[in-house]
């Protein structure tokens, strides 16, 4: 056996290269085409449209954001794609019982059987129709998760009071929400504002663990990097996946990609890069309103990896990810960060060679990622 089929099996684990072909083709399908639509719904003022935006990382005023009030904004059905992964929809739903939408008929009227599982969000107590949805939504048997938004408005209410304790707070209001759910499932406390605060990092790992396999990475790589935690999830991820990309790009065996010809096989290496990129958190637009959040210029930060610097330039002109059609020529920059290793793809694009190329890509970003949230006060420890 070759040493580059033994490398091959050893990072499969699998014990033939006609089964780690096969688990590769399917690992790179879901990584790049599995679709996910997420249903968010609650009475108006519950604080819909500003979590639709945060999941998206957008501002509340930004042009793409759906749009916030506190009357009923939503009329009907929306869907918003995610920035970075069009195959991500998250869908704004109307308020159960609002004039348009009666409760009896709520899940027809919204065409329940899109969505993979629905948030129901509450600023307040929840109300007899979010049971109601509840119950209807289990009987279907899909998931659904309750959330209590606007935690932080809470907080700052609660702070005028000398006998102030935000636990205590927290623990009341938890408790008062569960007293109405039963066995129904437990309340998650959020701040669409503040996403590293409260449960959104206990949301997300509940939203994984319940989600069929082929759609957990999807709903990783889209999530908002709101923790040290998030990010070492993603980057756990990529490490995992890595081998899969590195057979297809590197013609150890000829995998079609859905979207790429077969000459754009190797160009997957460069795709997959993109991902870790937008995935940690590291595109103009994350850090940007990362800066104004914080109140300090990030972007000098990025500037310092060759990585992202190569991602750039290409992401830019030539790069729509989850749907990438790019020629061989763009991972040029790339391989020229590593001497030596520029001619052994020219040669053919070993598996070993790529894998290299992949682990110090996903390494250098990784560290790039956590530099910028250490110096933007987010991590107290690098």
């Amino acid at each position: 056996m070759a040493t580059q089929d033994r490398a091959v099996l050893e990072a499969s684990g699998e014990s033939t290269l006609e089964k780690a072909t096969a688990k590769a083709k399917e690992s790179i399908e879901q990584f790049l085409n599995v679709s996910l639509n997420i249903a968010v719904t609650g009475k108006t003022g519950s604080g819909k449209s500003s979590f639709v935006n945060a999941f998206r990382e957008l501002n509340d005023n930004d042009d793409e954001a759906a749009p916030t009030g506190v009357t009923e904004t939503t009329m009907e059905p929306t869907e918003y794609k995610h920035p970075t992964m069009p195959n991500v929809k998250i869908w704004n739903l109307p308020g159960i019982g609002s004039p348009n939408f009666k409760a009896k008929k709520y899940l027809k009227d919204v065409k329940f059987k899109i969505y993979d599982f629905f948030i129901i969000l509450t600023s307040e107590r929840l109300t007899e129709h979010d049971i109601m949805l509840a119950k209807e939504i289990r009987k279907q048997k899909k998931h659904f998760y309750f959330v209590r938004s606007k935690i932080d408005i809470d907080i700052s209410s609660e702070q005028r009071k000398k006998t102030f304790n935000e636990q205590k707070v927290l623990y009341t209001i938890r408790e008062d929400c569960q007293k109405n759910l039963n066995d129904l499932g437990e309340v998650f406390l959020i701040s669409s504002f503040y996403l590293g605060k409260y449960d959104f990092e206990k949301l997300v790992n509940t939203l994984i663990d319940e989600l069929p396999f082929h759609k957990q990475s999807v709903l990783l790589q889209a999530w908002p990097v709101c923790s040290a935690a998030t990010l070492e999830k993603k980057i756990k991820f990529f490490k995992a996946i890595s081998w899969a990309v590195s057979l297809a790009s590197a013609g150890v065996a000829v995998i079609p990609v859905p979207g790429t010809s077969v000459a754009c096989d190797a160009a997957l290496a460069l795709l997959f890069l993109s991902r870790c990129y937008y995935a940690f958190g590291l595109d103009d637009r994350s850090l940007k309103r990362l800066s104004e959040k914080v109140n300090i210029p990030l972007l000098e930060y990025r500037a310092k990896s060759k990585f992202c610097d190569a991602i750039q330039k290409k992401a830019v002109t030539t790069i729509h990810v989850g749907a990438a059609i790019v020629t061989m020529s763009s991972i040029a920059d790339l391989v020229s960060l590593f001497p030596g290793v520029g001619s052994v793809f020219a040669a053919g694009l070993s598996f070993a060679s790529t894998q290299y190329l992949l682990t110090e890509g996903i390494k250098e970003l990784a560290k790039t990622a956590k530099l910028i949230r250490t110096e933007a006060g987010l991590d107290t420890i690098y």
